[in-house]
């Protein structure tokens, strides 16, 4: 065991089904007055903004609803909803989405509260005080952003991907409530579902895995693999496959804030910057590639996740047993009917070089636990190509 870690919860995570129409009483605890919907505009035609809208009205008033989020936020974007909430006069921000709108109101709230332009404050913990409160209500089950203190923002001038990094950044409150995925469709219930798989993997065998993170990794990965199959194809009638997704990408999205990412997030955020593709859909492509590529460094790590993940590990290799969690990992991808290879998202393989060049310059490669170099990383790109 190491001799020091730390680790942090900050949010207050809070589960029910139902749970939407009943948070007046529990956001009343937060003391603001005039909330700001951060949201999309495929949740303002499915009907949930109203709903929350409703459950809200007679507890605070809501000034605003920005529905302009893209499924890769943007700087533009934070800066033009921030300026809305703040010219509104907001003192609480409601994220209603995936990672892109919780991401979108974490970052709003550096410039509400700090002024100037968001890019001052890319980084780690640039931040020194509290922001305007926060509250996150996943609609899928994969970013676990209403759990950390990341916020990752697309610069579109120069795209590149970047990551904001703060205890500050954390939302005071997350609401996890089934019956707002029941509408969510089944390739983005796999995507996402494996975005939050990616995170426990790459969470566990971490440089910085400790104790209390590796046990959330662990947990999530096993309810990933027993849930993930019906959330896909079931998941508007199965609210108990929808809801342990979401419990999966929560306990995920606390385990990556205390030991950090790896290289399948490096190579997702470089390809993510420049080809608009789901982020939860790259990691599905590139996990198996970087368990492949670590594999000799953690062998012991990776056969304790495969046990999680469901394989028979009884008087076997380690060898043979991870060359079967890859398989397994390819297979659950396959089951959820999401694209394996880079060449059918239609990125050419001329990029591949640049790709592997941004990758290694990304923050998450350095907790990989086998240093990559650019050409480790290329040759990544292309067995995944």
């Amino acid at each position: 065991m190491q001799e020091f870690f730390e680790f942090r919860l900050i949010p207050r995570v809070l589960y029910k089904a139902g749970l939407v129409a009943e948070m007046g009483a529990e956001l009343s605890s937060l003391g603001a007055t005039k909330g700001f919907i951060v949201t999309d505009a495929g949740l303002v035609k499915s009907g949930l903004v109203e709903q929350v809208q409703q459950a809200l009205a007679e507890t605070i008033e809501i000034v605003g609803v920005y529905s302009d989020v893209p499924p890769n936020s943007s700087v533009a974007v934070v800066e033009a909803a921030a300026a809305q909430a703040r010219e509104a006069g907001a003192d609480l921000l409601i994220a209603l989405g995936g990672g892109s709108p919780i991401d979108t109101a974490k970052a709003m709230r550096i410039v509400i509260t700090e002024g100037g332009n968001l890019l001052d404050y890319e980084g780690i913990n640039v931040l020194e005080r509290r922001l305007i409160p926060m509250v996150a209500i996943p609609t899928t089950a994969g970013t676990g952003s209403e759990a950390s203190n990341f916020a990752v923002i697309k610069d579109e001038v120069n795209n590149v991907k970047l990551s904001f990094t703060s205890p500050y950044l954390a939302p005071e409150l997350a609401i996890l409530d089934p019956h707002v995925t029941q509408s969510l469709p089944p390739h983005l219930a796999a995507a996402t579902g494996m975005d939050a798989l990616t995170h426990c993997f790459e969470t566990y065998v971490s440089t910085e895995a400790e104790p209390m993170s590796d046990a959330l990794a662990l947990g999530a990965i096993e309810i990933v693999s027993n849930y993930l199959r019906d959330a896909t194809h079931h998941g508007p009638t199965n609210e108990e496959a929808r809801g342990q997704m979401l419990i999966a990408s929560c306990m995920a999205g606390i385990a990556f804030t205390n030991s950090y990412l790896g290289a399948v997030h490096a190579l997702a955020h470089a390809t993510g910057g420049h080809f608009p593709l789901h982020h939860g859909l790259l990691n599905s492509i590139f996990l198996p590639h970087v368990v492949a590529f670590n594999a000799n460094t953690v062998p012991d790590r990776y056969a304790r996740i495969a046990r999680a993940f469901g394989i028979n590990t009884g008087g076997r290799s380690r060898e043979e047993v991870i060359d079967d969690l890859i398989a397994g990992l390819r297979q659950l991808a396959s089951d959820c009917g999401l694209i394996t290879q880079l060449r059918d998202l239609g990125i050419p393989e001329d990029a591949l070089p640049m790709l592997a060049e941004q990758a290694f310059s990304d923050g998450a490669v350095y907790h990989n636990p086998l240093a990559p170099s650019v050409e480790d990383l290329l040759g990544i790109l292309q067995a995944a190509w």
